[in-house]
């Protein structure tokens, strides 16, 4: 694995994902890969987790000695603001010292409204970060209620606005809608409380019941009712109106921006750029290869402490993954993709049934309809119904 990662040319735009696995509590929908101080145990704690995601940093420099300063960086988790300011700009500094960060970098942080405060902020700015990205969740009591959520609508205004505030150009707000219990009204009133805060960027996902969480057993046991795709459908249009009233457009399926206000580090998601990801259960992707680390973060800092990288597993990506790949997570952008290469009859259907357009430059992209039914286009595109005739030339219109 260490040989492949060597052996890789890592070419600008590239990015890194530092994973912080630590949450002050666990919210009941949540499946990501993170822990509380009670479920961690004694022998891991939060106060040395700095020093070994550097460690793998220095690891990770002497894998890809040719690597050019990165264009993006991105802190998730988890909560990473759970490290203080200190410790992220720490982290940070050790970035620059291994990678060095290319001239206008992003470099962004999630943070809970209620994990960190405006003189915490200031110091995130001044020590290089250019973008925080908040979990607001909901503006309504009862929503957060559902979603186990710690924070009050009141300190998530407060946190956007101190954001401004601390100097920051670049603030995202992440909502839930179609929670159980909430209605189209707490879903008007979240996003009026937002777009009023100032933010330049907005990410809204339809609350999805994930396998072995405490909100799939509310489910299960008819605690809670399951969310109704018809009511997520809905919402979503209340959404895109509100953030177009906003000034905003909409850039992926779930995300929408001010001119500018793009998170450039997820574009290279879509896009197929390469990254690095450390920490525990961090994924990584460079020239055909993904590969991801063990999760538990006492396994993690062993395998680090011990001068090793930490990965799990890897897989060499073929031709046709990448192909695949690349229609899904492209066809989520407004910009779409090339019509080059797709299957001609399955467009000319998705545009018929009026779930696609394609623009004058021969790029294929989703319709204000095709968004609320994307897995779907994406099932077709990947998995074509008829068999592979000639690709698509010119002249398909929407």
């Amino acid at each position: 694995m260490s040989e492949l990662m060597t052996s890789a040319r890592v070419r600008a735009p590239w990015g890194l994902y530092l994973h912080v696995p630590y949450c002050a509590s666990r919210c009941g929908y949540c499946d990501f890969n993170t822990y509380t101080a009670e479920e961690l145990g004694p022998g891991v704690s939060r106060a040395t987790y700095a020093e070994t995601l550097i460690g793998e940093l220095r690891l990770a420099r002497r894998s890809l000695p040719d690597a050019p300063p990165l264009s993006t960086v991105f802190v998730g988790g988890g909560t990473p603001t759970l490290l203080g300011a200190a410790g992220l700009v720490r982290i940070l500094d050790a970035v620059r010292a291994e990678f060095g960060l290319a001239p206008g970098s992003e470099v962004t942080t999630e943070a809970n409204p209620d994990s960190i405060d405006q003189v915490g902020m200031a110091a995130l700015r001044r020590g290089g970060f250019t973008r925080m990205s908040f979990g607001v969740q909901s503006l309504a009591p009862h929503v957060l209620a559902a979603l186990d959520r710690t924070h009050t609508p009141g300190r998530s205004i407060d946190a956007l606005r101190e954001a401004r505030k601390a100097g920051f150009d670049h603030v995202s707000a992440d909502l839930i809608y179609a929670t159980p219990g909430e209605t189209e009204a707490d879903l008007a009133r979240s996003l009026d409380g937002v777009l009023d805060a100032g933010i330049d960027h907005l990410s809204a996902y339809s609350l999805i019941v994930e396998p072995g969480t405490r909100l799939a057993r509310q489910v299960a046991r008819g605690e809670l009712p399951a969310p109704d795709d018809d009511v997520a459908a809905d919402r979503y249009a209340i959404i895109d109106a509100a953030a177009r009233e906003g000034g905003m457009e909409w850039y992926e399926v779930s995300n929408w921006a001010l001119p500018g206000g793009e998170c450039r580090h997820n574009l290279g998601y879509w896009r197929g750029a390469n990254w690095w990801g450390a920490g525990p259960g961090a994924h990584g992707h460079l020239g055909g290869v993904r590969w991801w680390n063990v999760k538990h973060p006492a396994s993690y800092a062993a395998r680090i402490d011990a001068g090793e990288l930490a990965v799990d597993s890897w897989e060499q990506l073929t031709a046709d993954d990448v192909r695949v790949e690349d229609i899904m997570l492209r066809i989520r952008l407004r910009e779409g993709l090339p019509t080059a290469g797709l299957d001609a009859g399955v467009v000319a259907d998705l545009v018929a049934e009026g779930l696609c357009q394609v623009d004058p430059s021969e790029r294929v992209s989703l319709t204000p309809g095709g968004r609320l039914l994307a897995d779907l286009v994406v099932r077709r595109l990947t998995t074509p119904s008829r068999s592979q005739g000639p690709t698509v030339g010119v002249g398909l219109q929407a």
